[in-house]
C-alpha cells in the first residue's frame, strides 16, 4: 500500500488539500479532536502518517513512507538521501540572517570574526557563513532565537521568516536571505524507481495538479 507522511503544523491543510485533487482523502486529520497518526485513504489505495514536519525525510529516507511533503528548509538543514520531485508552490517563506535594529550590522559581512549567530537551522547557517569566509560560531537554540540577539548572547540569528511581525515586535530587522522555502514533494529513491505501489503513477499526478494551479 503507498505510503506518504505528511507534515504537522502549517503545511497540513494544504497538503491534505493536494493529496485530495489525486484522489487521496486523508482530511480526518483536520477533525478537532482527531488523534490518530496513521489513517487509511477511504478508498484503501494508501494510507498517511502525521508526523513533524523535521520526521518526514526520516520516514521516507528508510522506505517506511514512499512520498513525503516538507519544507525545503528542512530539506537543506538535515542533507537527507532521498529524491526531491515537486516544488508544491505553498507554505513559501524565506530563510534570513536579522540582527537587532540597534545594531551597526547592516550585512552579514559586518558581523564580527568569531561572533555568535544563534539558529535552529545550524547546518544552513554553518554552510551560508563558510560560502561567505567568515568564521563565526552557530548556536543552537530550539525556540523563540529572536531573544539571542536580545541578550546579548548572539550578534544575530538565522531563522526562517514568514511576515517579519515577530522580528519586528522584537526590534529585529533582516540584513539578508539565503534562500527561499516552500512545500516539497518527496520519495524514497529506490521505491521511486521500482514504482512500488504505483507511486511514480502518484507523483506524475501531483505534477500535473501543481502545474495548472
Amino acid at each position: 500500500m503507498l505510503t506518504i507522511a505528511i507534515p504537522k503544523g502549517s503545511l497540513l491543510k494544504e497538503s491534505i488539500k493536494v493529496l485530495q485533487e489525486v484522489g487521496l482523502d486523508f482530511s480526518a486529520f483536520l477533525e478537532p479532536g482527531f488523534r490518530q497518526l496513521q489513517i487509511e485513504d477511504p478508498t484503501g489505495r494508501a494510507k498517511a502518517l502525521l508526523v513533524r514536519n523535521g520526521d518526514v525525510s526520516v520516514y521516507v529516507e528508510y522506505g517506511q513512507a514512499h512520498l513525503g511533503i516538507v519544507g525545503y528548509d528542512v530539506l537543506r538543514e538535515q542533507g537527507a538521501n532521498v529524491a526531491h520531485l515537486v516544488d508544491l508552490k505553498y507554505g513559501g517563506c524565506r530563510m534570513s540572517v536579522a540582527v537587532q535594529n540597534s545594531s551597526p550590522y547592516k550585512s552579514p559581512l559586518d558581523l564580527p570574526m568569531h561572533g555568535r549567530v544563534a539558529s535552529k537551522f545550524v547546518n544552513c547557517a554553518r554552510e551560508y557563513f563558510k560560502e561567505l569566509d567568515l568564521p563565526v560560531e552557530v548556536v543552537y537554540l530550539g525556540g523563540s532565537v529572536e531573544l539571542g540577539p536580545i541578550t546579548g548572547m548572539s550578534e544575530a540569528i538565522v531563522d526562517l521568516v514568514a511576515t517579519g511581525n515577530t522580528l519586528r515586535e522584537n526590534g529585529l530587522v533582516e540584513i539578508e536571505t539565503l534562500f527561499y522555502t516552500t512545500a516539497r514533494l518527496i520519495a524514497n529513491p529506490l521505491l521511486y524507481r521500482l514504482n512500488s505501489d504505483g507511486v511514480a503513477d502518484y507523483v506524475d499526478r501531483i505534477r500535473e495538479v501543481v502545474a495548472v494551479s
